[in-house]
């Protein structure tokens, strides 16, 4: 739940800054808005800084990005001397540390389930925070590591970041959730997607275990942050073409009905204007009624 103490934009700004400790920052992109621009944010808030160290961990990448210090090619190397590898490229727990130390994964769904969880854990350190990507569009390999009830991947990275940045497409005006799903599932990519403009739901989570969520609207271009205001449905009018071919029902509403609608006298208005400042029970008797006047039970007043 969000909290009214807290600034989403500021709060946002110092989490990509790395002024905020958050060990594991996780993105969760989509085909339709990747993490890509999320990840420069964080080199362009740590850019007025010289004394970060960046290691990038290489599933997809071919090439060395620009930002990066260090570049370890997975496919190169082996899965098995990555880790080895890291360590080797940052301090130790117990030496003094002057430099901020930022590991970039740039797909955690080439990690097996069984390997996930100690990949992670051995990464982070005081000193180091890691920024991973996982794309929830992509099919999850059904490994299985000897527990029936052992969370998905999704699960377990949920449960282990300690910032999540998951990213929404802005989505076109010509399209709506469900056409874009449905194109999205047919591998159709409509125009208009992943842009440098996109939403955030992004959760923050503090050292009490409690939990901030915000809906942010995201600028990489100007290098802004907003609270995202969705008013696509307010006052939006009710028109008989919304409620067309919903039931074999006339579901709308004549200019006539609603006069005569607004026209009705309701009881609780009536209780409100005899009994102001207190509460009553209005009673009208019917012909039919069955009243006992020595049953106190069946008294309404």
């Amino acid at each position: 739940m969000a909290s009214s103490s807290h600034n989403p934009s500021i709060l946002f700004k110092r989490t990509l800054s790395l002024a905020d400790p958050s060990g594991f920052m996780l993105c969760y992109d989509s085909i339709s808005q990747t993490s890509y621009p999320v990840i420069n944010e964080v080199m362009h808030s740590i850019s007025g800084s010289t004394d970060h160290n960046i290691t990038y961990i290489a599933f997809e990448t071919l090439n060395k990005p620009s930002f990066a210090t260090n570049f370890i090619d997975v496919n190169e190397i082996g899965f098995a001397k990555v880790i080895d590898r890291v360590q080797s490229l940052l301090p130790s727990a117990t030496a003094t540390v002057r430099s901020k130390n930022l590991v970039v994964v740039d797909s955690l769904n080439h990690i097996a389930l069984p390997h996930l969880s100690s990949f992670i854990s051995s990464l982070i350190s005081p000193h180091v925070t890691l920024l991973a990507t996982y794309h929830k569009d992509l099919p999850e390999a059904s490994t299985k590591v000897g527990f029936d009830n052992y969370p998905n991947a999704e699960t377990l990275l949920q449960f282990m970041a300690t910032s999540i940045f998951d990213i929404d497409p802005l989505i076109p005006s010509t399209l709506d959730s469900t056409e874009l799903r449905e194109s999205i599932e047919k591998f159709h990519i409509p125009r208009g997607l992943n842009r440098l403009q996109f939403k955030v739901n992004f959760t923050n989570r503090r050292r009490s275990g409690r939990s901030l969520l915000y809906e942010l609207l995201v600028d990489t271009v100007a290098h802004t942050y907003e609270v995202f205001e969705d008013n696509t449905n307010e006052n939006q009018e009710e028109t008989p073409e919304m409620l067309q071919d919903l039931t074999t029902f006339n579901l709308s509403t004549s200019a006539k009905q609603k006069e005569a609608k607004d026209q009705v006298a309701l009881p609780f208005l009536e209780a409100q204007s005899e009994f102001a400042g207190g509460t009553a029970i209005v009673y009208e008797y019917e012909k039919d009624d069955d009243y006992d006047e020595e049953d106190p039970y069946e008294d309404p007043f």
